[in-house]
């Protein structure tokens, strides 16, 4: 490789959703750009999200007669907020319900397909939009745009140092594939797009008690790297002690041959048609079996009288204000939901829903028994459903019993359940533009940041967010480090 082949015009570190988003919106400007990626393929967690969206003045939302407007939508989003005790930054929010509605129209004309607008208490109005066939669509069709456009996307390649000059990045140290370096010049800028720190020990011990640093991250990957390295040259994570964890997660299903079919737009509009015209009895099994990122069961189970036992049935406590709270500090982090007909009449229907789902919206018991046989158990039979989870009866009998869900069967079992972090809300200190800021809060010249690495101070819960912002920031930073973004 010659000295030419390693200068571009903008690097861009991680290939999820904000870090492809850069990608196309820098090249589109007429940047040279790389991205670099540690793991061996792209899409970060935004490929293991549920892969909602959440936009206002959206064409589905225009179809369905639905009248909302972003400052709505700001409004409502505070409500998610409050009582959090962080301090929010109102200007991301804006910018974020402002120009949602525009990344969902872009990914639409890049080829996602979406499903909805589906409704979210405290949201005023259905918002919430869910992309079919699976979250993987967005890096099917951000990486195919990349290939368009000329931008290069090399795996397996880790970032471990950013290169300055005068207090200027220029670039980036690289740990290659092969176990070598390599370096790389970014003349208009560097981008860290690299995810939050779900997955990184040392940060989630500098800011969370023992059950958050014992959860599982969804994504592994998601280390904070993007973050330390920014941390090296005295920028400042915000809320960092603020995160959606732990979480009880359904581990996810084995890939079947169904995941095998190409997210591309042909299958997901033929989803999308069937999901608006074909019996809701027939589209969602089918919809279901796509599904495996880890969806997360709601807490409507347990105030039903659920019961959350390890893998032998013994009894773990269960918070309602986070239901996964003790899960990770058992020995396996393992665990199943347990409960009987009772619960389950209360679990086939609206509020009752046993978790979000991709082109579900709404996922109650019977799509799980239709879709998600993997996570799904019903015997007749306490004795019944023990032999088939591999729990001991004493120990499932008692634990029951212990909340007055014992009695005569059915009974059933969702699971393996584990405690995840899904994702962690502290993101670097940026303007804006997305530039990262250092000490005294001013610009370090050359480095921008997208997604949770460019979050900024920004609280932003509730489903949809996450991705609306991994799109909109990513879209922007890649503007702004080209020079294009208008005010």
């Amino acid at each position: 490789m010659t000295g030419a082949d390693k200068s571009f015009d903008v690097v861009i570190v991680g290939a999820g959703g904000s870090g492809l988003a850069a990608a196309i919106e820098a090249a589109r400007a007429g940047g040279r750009v790389l991205v670099l990626e540690k793991g061996e393929k792209i899409g970060g967690t935004t490929g293991w999200s549920v892969g909602s969206l959440t936009a206002s003045c959206t064409p589905h939302q225009r179809r369905a007669g639905v009248v909302d407007s972003p400052d709505h939508h700001f409004e409502d989003l505070g409500q998610f907020n409050a009582g959090k005790g962080d301090t929010d930054n109102l200007a991301l929010r804006r910018i974020l319900v402002d120009e949602s509605p525009a990344a969902l129209d872009w990914l639409a004309r890049l080829g996602v397909e979406f499903v909805g607008p589906n409704p979210e208490p405290p949201h005023r109005v259905p918002r919430m939009h869910n992309v079919v066939p699976s979250s993987a669509a967005f890096g099917y069709h951000l990486s195919r745009e990349c290939r368009r456009l000329g931008v290069e996307i090399r795996c397996s390649s880790q970032v471990i140092e950013l290169l300055t000059e005068a207090g200027r990045v220029y670039g980036v140290r690289v740990k290659t594939a092969d176990g070598g370096e390599a370096r790389y010049v970014a003349r208009r800028g560097v981008v860290l797009a690299a995810g939050d720190f779900a997955g990184g020990r040392a940060l989630k011990a500098r800011y969370f008690k023992t059950e958050v640093v014992e959860a599982a991250p969804v994504n592994a990957l998601s280390s904070g790297d993007g973050m330390l390295l920014a941390e090296s040259l005295g920028a400042r994570i915000l809320n960092g002690g603020t995160a959606n964890a732990p979480r009880m997660r359904f581990v996810p299903a084995p890939p079947s041959w169904m995941h095998r079919l190409p997210p591309n737009r042909w299958v997901a509009r033929a989803m999308a048609l069937g999901w608006r015209w074909l019996p809701a009895w027939l589209m969602r099994p089918f919809v279901m079996k796509f599904i495996t990122t880890a969806l997360g069961p709601e807490p409507t189970l347990f105030r039903c009288g659920a019961v959350l036992v390890d893998p032998d049935g013994a009894s773990i406590p269960v918070d309602p204000s986070n239901i996964a709270l003790h899960l990770p500090l058992t020995p396996r982090n393992f665990g199943y939901i347990v409960f009987n007909e009772r619960c389950a009449d209360q679990l086939r229907s609206w509020p009752n829903f046993v978790s979000t789902a991709p082109g579900v919206a709404y996922a109650y018991l019977d799509d799980y028994r239709r879709g998600r046989r993997d996570v799904f158990h019903e015997a007749p039979t306490l004795e019944a459903l023990a032999e088939a989870t591999g729990m001991q009866v004493p120990l499932l009998a008692r634990s029951l019993g212990e909340r007055g869900a014992a009695g005569a069967g059915p009974f059933y079992a969702l699971g393996p359940v584990r405690g995840y972090v899904t994702i962690t809300e502290g993101g670097l200190a940026v303007d804006t533009r997305h530039r990262v800021l250092g000490l005294d809060d001013q610009v370090i010249p050359g480095l921008f940041a997208a997604g949770s690495n460019g979050q900024g101070g920004l609280l932003i819960e509730g489903h949809g967010h996450h991705i609306g912002w991994a799109f909109v920031s990513g879209r922007r930073t890649g503007r702004s480090v080209m020079g294009t973004l208008e005010d």
